[in-house]
């Protein structure tokens, strides 16, 4: 199981490498606890271009700054004040495009996600929706900016491959406020899988 490169990550094609996400291995590695999962489900977010983005209109805050970093680096934020949302940065510098991790399917360290979500046995709401994504594998905003070549936060390829048909797109979830953007068929997300967190309206 390799980390993927930062090559990976600096593509200027976000979808690409959104697609190319599906199937990898999300680890965590905190004081030698590790848990993993592999991404069944990601959204695309294409910059400055892009309404639905953090980014829409070259919009620069102290949250969002590290969108505009180069990519192969973590971009966390709270959302609604409780949910920790892991996104991947993509592209070279002052080019802020990100992908969020939506669902995952665990690997390891299953009991220890467990502890940390509080939920007394493991089923598919474990890993589902970001939110839960980040609790389980102990993602925080304070893992914003972390390298993804690091040895506690790192996304891996293990050979294994989803077949084409299994990958599925969609309109991006909760972002009605994007208008016409909100349309965009920029989520990726496998096909009957119990992880996937739930289609668009």
């Amino acid at each position: 199981m390799k980390r993927l490169p930062l090559s990976f990550y600096r593509r200027d094609n976000v979808l690409q490498i959104a697609a190319g996400l599906m199937g990898k291995i999300l680890v965590t590695n905190w004081e030698g606890i590790i848990t993993s999962g592999r991404i069944v489900e990601c959204e695309a977010y294409n910059g400055i271009i892009d309404k639905a983005s953090h980014a829409a209109g070259g919009r620069r805050t102290a949250r969002n700054e590290v969108m505009y970093a180069e990519g192969g680096i973590a971009y966390v934020y709270l959302c609604y004040g409780i949910h920790h949302l892991f996104n991947v940065v993509t592209n070279e510098k002052d080019i802020p495009h990100a992908i969020l991790i939506r669902a995952v399917e665990p690997i390891t360290g299953i009991e220890e996600m467990l502890k940390r979500t509080g939920k007394p046995k493991a089923d598919h709401t474990l890993t589902r929706g970001p939110g839960n994504v980040s609790k389980a594998l102990g993602i925080r905003t304070t893992h914003s900016r972390y390298p993804l070549l690091s040895k506690e936060l790192y996304i891996a390829d293990d050979g294994f491959r989803f077949g084409k048909n299994q990958i599925a797109t969609s309109a991006r979830i909760g972002v009605d406020y994007a208008g016409t953007d909100a349309l965009l068929p920029y989520r990726f997300y496998i096909k009957g899988n119990p992880f996937v967190s739930g289609k668009p309206k």
